[in-house]
């Protein structure tokens, strides 16, 4: 961000904010984090997407991520080092602790989800332009947005459903169909961009060296249409979602995620087990390493 104070934005750490014909263009900046969703990254990003909303010289917004990804999911380590004190327990906790009850966990992620809710109701298109790793909580942001475009090898999933709960932010059906849901859902696959686009979980797929530039020419092409207009048309298309019953999902995915958090099984317990033995990177790499290769490849000769 160029040193710009507006309405909403108050000089953000973790993400830039700047304007281009029209286009609001908000990127993720914690590059050395993979741009995983910190609470501050997530309040930033809601006040960025409040500002662009407000914004009178602004028509569109592309949203993307700096470095390698556009978002390699939640922060874990932070959010894990906020709940233990030095000594490894429990914090005492002021205001209401994220964990520690069905309940809690219900209203944390109804918290912290109201954020990309904000995509689906502000009344502007939002671009998602996706590269490299789009996971987990990384799709729980990109497929809010209006209209999602990907480099060809750009990877899509939630591998976290192997171990740590469920999506919170459901849109995986109404992109995909039952099918393709349950197929990514139930094995925490990742799909290529090229073939996430065949499936309908996004728009499109370009070379990687082509993102850039296609995204931003994209966003720009829905800028060129008044406001007026393209929230009439944004607004019809999720009106009609909502009667498909897409906002009643949301709500219910929270609380099953909430659920699957209270689960007792050998590979939940055993990645908490070696979160704190050996650290969050050695419970992934525990984790994901029964999978092998988690790349799904799409059978086209037939």
């Amino acid at each position: 961000m160029k040193d710009y104070v507006g309405k909403w934005l108050k000089r953000p750490e973790c993400l830039l904010f700047e304007v281009d014909s029209k286009v609001a263009i908000i990127t993720m900046n914690r590059p050395d984090k993979r741009n995983a969703l910190s609470h501050q990254l997530m309040f930033e990003l809601r006040d960025a997407l409040l500002e662009a909303d407000d914004r009178q010289d602004v028509n569109a917004v592309l949203l993307q991520g700096n470095g390698k990804d556009f978002c390699a999911g939640y922060d874990l380590t932070s959010s894990y080092e906020q709940t233990l004190d030095d000594d490894g327990g429990v914090k005492n906790f002021d205001y209401r602790p994220s964990h520690g009850s069905y309940e809690n966990d219900c209203w944390a992620m109804e918290r912290f989800q109201a954020i990309p809710d904000l995509i689906f109701s502000m009344h502007k298109t939002v671009v998602a332009k996706i590269h490299g790793n789009c996971l987990a909580g990384g799709t729980d942001l990109a497929l809010r947005c209006d209209l999602i475009v990907a480099a060809e090898d750009a990877k899509f999933g939630f591998p976290a459903i192997r171990a740590n709960g469920s999506p919170p932010s459901h849109m995986w059906t109404y992109h995909v169909g039952p099918q393709w849901a349950k197929r990514l859902l139930l094995t925490g696959d990742v799909i290529l961009g090229r073939d996430a686009a065949k499936i309908g979980l996004i728009l499109d797929a370009v070379p990687s060296d082509e993102i850039d530039d296609y995204a931003l020419d994209l966003a720009k092409r829905v800028a060129l249409v008044d406001p007026e207009l393209s929230s009439s048309q944004k607004r019809i298309v999720n009106i009609a979602m909502e009667q498909m019953g897409m906002l009643t999902v949301q709500r219910f995915a929270r609380e099953m995620d909430a659920r699957a958090h209270l689960g007792t099984g050998p590979a939940r317990s055993r990645f908490w087990v070696d979160a704190r033995e050996g650290g969050l990177k050695k419970a992934l790499a525990e984790r994901d390493g029964p999978f092998g290769d988690s790349v799904i490849k799409l059978r086209t000769d037939r």
